[in-house]
């Protein structure tokens, strides 16, 4: 069977039709992935350089006595802008809502730093673990120094949320938890405060978020949150850090010494 040239060069046409479509497709695709490689990799410098001027705006306000700090832009384009703010109030997000290391403990100040003046008259309540059982919430050790610097008092509270545990570590029971500061709390407890001048809480068992309310009187101060946003070609980083005050020994806590 013989066909005629114009059959065969519409078939020709067709070949080379799909070849083109064939070729258009795959450049187009590498074109794509090239593109989005490119915009990728300046998205990351950018990110990158942002966050680097993030830090620098942080490690300037650490070492500033100003609240706030203008927009400072560096010489590859980047800048950075910071403020620092008081933590204090009814409510103190403790280590600003990092969750406290198992055995570690974070101190809460119930005077002021660092004379002790103005000790805390009222209730303490100490909300911890969020989203956890009974059983896998942290039991707290609660150290508390009251009265003066001259003559302080030390006592002790241990809390378990745990009926099993209890039966053994012979701890309070926890009271029911709450909404505070922006989060839902599984466990709560209050402890009466008479001149309260500093508290230790340590979580035992596992680590957990913490934070305290002072019922009759606001807490005082406790430390600064730095934040620093940094900006690079379109892209912004924020860091938020936690300035505390110095913490006072162990050996203070068990031995109820104190020196300034």
């Amino acid at each position: 069977m013989r066909f005629s040239s114009q059959y065969q060069r519409g078939q020709i046409l067709l070949i080379v039709i799909l070849i083109m479509v064939v070729t258009l497709t795959v450049g187009l695709s590498v074109i794509s992935h090239t593109i989005t490689t490119l915009r990728t990799t300046r998205e990351s410098e950018s990110s990158q350089r942002a966050f680097s001027a993030a830090e620098a705006g942080v490690e300037k306000l650490l070492n500033s006595t100003n609240s706030s700090l203008p927009n400072t832009t560096f010489s590859n384009g980047s800048s950075f802008s910071g403020s620092v703010s008081t933590v204090s109030g009814t409510f103190i997000p403790v280590n600003n809502f990092s969750p406290v290391f198992q055995d570690d403990g974070a101190d809460v100040w119930l005077s002021t730093y660092p004379t002790y003046a103005s000790p805390f008259n009222g209730t303490v309540k100490i909300y911890w673990s969020t989203g956890d059982t009974e059983c896998t919430s942290a039991a707290l050790e609660i150290l508390m120094i009251t009265g003066t610097r001259a003559n302080p008092v030390i006592t002790h509270s241990l809390v378990d949320p745990c009926d099993a545990r209890r039966a053994s570590n012979h701890a309070s029971s926890e009271q029911a938890g709450g909404s505070a500061g922006g989060k839902t709390f599984v466990n709560s407890y209050s402890i009466a405060v008479t001149n309260g001048l500093i508290m230790r809480v340590i979580p035992l068992y596992t680590s957990t978020v913490i934070g305290v309310s002072g019922i009759g009187a606001n807490l005082p101060a406790q430390g600064q949150n730095i934040e620093s946003t940094g900006t690079a070609g379109g892209t912004s980083r924020k860091i938020t850090v936690f300035k505390g005050y110095p913490r006072l020994p162990m050996e203070f806590f068990s031995y109820v010494l104190f020196s300034h």
